[in-house]
């Protein structure tokens, strides 16, 4: 029985240890804000910055984007809201896609869910200032810098 619960104790041992480093390679949320001066006619372009606070450092945004379709208008955004899924700072940069229709008059808000290829989803809201109204495939492009 002795021999039993060592092996019991070992085998144990082995688990909390290996849920221990599986638990540190997990994907961890960040909190991000960003923002957006887009203008277009036909097609439209987007020029930001922003902030990802991850694990207690801030890091600098890049972000760019283009869209085509129905654009007509200018307009700001300010963004808030959080990261997904990231392992590190880098997973946030990327192309990010989204199939929308909106419209924004004068202080209209803004919601927005999107993915990268990394699998790093952003849930934003805010503000949209401007008249714009779009119906547009939109590519949005984070990096940091």
């Amino acid at each position: 029985m002795n021999a039993i619960t060592r092996r019991s104790l070992i085998v144990s041992g082995a688990a909390l240890a290996s849920g221990a480093l599986l638990g540190s390679a997990e994907a961890a949320t960040g909190s991000i804000s960003i923002r957006i001066l887009s203008a277009g006619f036909i097609f439209g372009a987007s020029v930001g910055s922003g902030i990802l606070r991850f694990e207690g450092t801030d890091f600098r945004l890049r972000i760019g984007g283009v869209s085509a379709g129905a654009t007509i208008g200018a307009s700001g955004t300010d963004l808030v809201g959080s990261a997904y899924h990231l392992r590190q700072p880098a997973d946030i940069e990327g192309i990010y896609s989204a199939i929308g229709a909106g419209m924004s008059v004068a202080g209209g808000r803004s919601v927005a869910q999107l993915t990268n290829a990394r699998g790093v989803v952003l849930k934003l809201h805010g503000r949209q200032m401007g008249l714009m109204f779009s119906i547009d495939l939109s590519g949005m492009s984070i990096a940091l810098g």
